[in-house]
């Protein structure tokens, strides 16, 4: 008796763990191409143009240091056999220490930008989110996907997003 119960349990599991076709119609996905909205939406491109010029100016003072570098290296492999063993040794003290400097500087650079873009964009995804949750709330959905291998164009929500976003 046992068994049979157990048998009529497991093929009546298949019906209520799936559903019917017509239940499956009415479940309605979306999908988000949050790559898009990072890099097309209003808010991302502001968001990029103020780290630009935000960093505009360390940049300017690193791409200086490493053209003092190159200059004292070309020097140095140019005029190095000509000048004194004191002269010469003084140059590649500098440039060593121009070139310690110089890593430092640039490790600097791209942790802070590193920083100030993942505060930047961490406000763009927010405000992503709130925008995809009001779609998604405003047209019914059932579920909003941001990341599969593919999604018909029909499913995209994406540029409603983008235009949300614009507001």
């Amino acid at each position: 008796m046992k068994q049979i119960i157990a048998l009529l349990l497991a093929l009546s599991l298949p019906v209520f763990a799936f559903p019917t076709s017509a239940q499956a119609a009415e479940l309605k996905i979306g999908f988000v191409n949050t790559e898009k909205v990072f890099r097309d939406s209003p808010l991302a491109i502001k968001a990029q143009k103020k780290l630009e010029k935000e960093f505009q100016t360390r940049e300017q003072d690193i791409q200086k240091l490493v053209k003092q570098a190159r200059d004292l290296q070309a020097f140095l492999e140019k005029e190095g056999l000509t000048l004194s063993e004191a002269e010469r040794s003084k140059k590649q003290k500098d440039l060593a220490n121009l070139s310690r400097d110089l890593q430092h500087d640039q490790r600097a650079f791209r942790e802070d930008l590193n920083q100030r873009k993942n505060e930047e964009f961490a406000q763009v995804q927010e405000r992503a989110r709130k925008a995809i949750v009001e779609i998604a709330e405003k047209e019914k959905f059932d579920l909003i996907l941001e990341s599969v291998v593919y999604a018909s164009p029909k499913v995209d929500v994406t540029d409603r997003v983008l235009k949300s976003l614009e507001r």
